[in-house]
């Protein structure tokens, strides 16, 4: 996979691009025009881009614990929230309230990517990433996607790996 210079958008880029660019890491966008009327983002992602839904993955914001904590799942599945909470030593995880989410990540819904946030966030990605060399995760706006290695994402991310995803 061969590096592709970011996008330029007006503002030059998203976080997550800059902190691609920055890292050094090998990724490739994919850009895609984004329907408003589609009910699922990374469903919609996955069949723009001609990709299987469970190599393209959804940032998701839980709070475990009242600690707001990023969950990266397949958007073929569902997080497990009591899973998630195991994952990061909590007790009780519930989905964070989309405004927090917002506010924290500095991404908006459908958009949130989990690199490149305003907050660094404690991060866990589903272990069923492991399997594919590359994967897609939102690169910072709706219709803007990164695909890149599980390791990488991980690493960036200082993510937690385990399994917090279900079919």
């Amino acid at each position: 996979m061969a590096k592709k210079p970011k996008k330029q958008s007006q503002s030059g880029g998203t976080p997550a691009t800059v902190a691609l660019t920055a890292a050094g890491t090998e990724y490739t966008l994919h850009a895609y025009e984004h329907d408003p009327a589609s009910p699922s983002y990374g469903e919609e992602a996955a069949e723009a881009l001609g990709v299987s839904p469970d190599r393209v993955f959804k940032t998701l914001v839980a709070d475990v614990d009242g600690e707001l904590t990023v969950a990266v799942v397949p958007v073929a599945g569902s997080l497990d929230l009591k899973a998630l909470a195991a994952a990061v030593g909590g007790k009780r995880a519930a989905m964070a309230d989309p405004a927090a989410a917002e506010r924290t990540t500095g991404y908006v819904r459908g958009g949130i990517s989990p690199l490149g946030q305003r907050k660094r966030l404690r991060t866990v990605l589903d272990e069923s990433a492991e399997s594919h060399p590359t994967i897609c995760v939102s690169a910072g706006r709706r219709g803007l996607e990164v695909e890149l290695s599980p390791k990488d994402l991980a690493t960036l991310t200082s993510a937690t790996v385990a399994p917090i995803g279900r079919s």
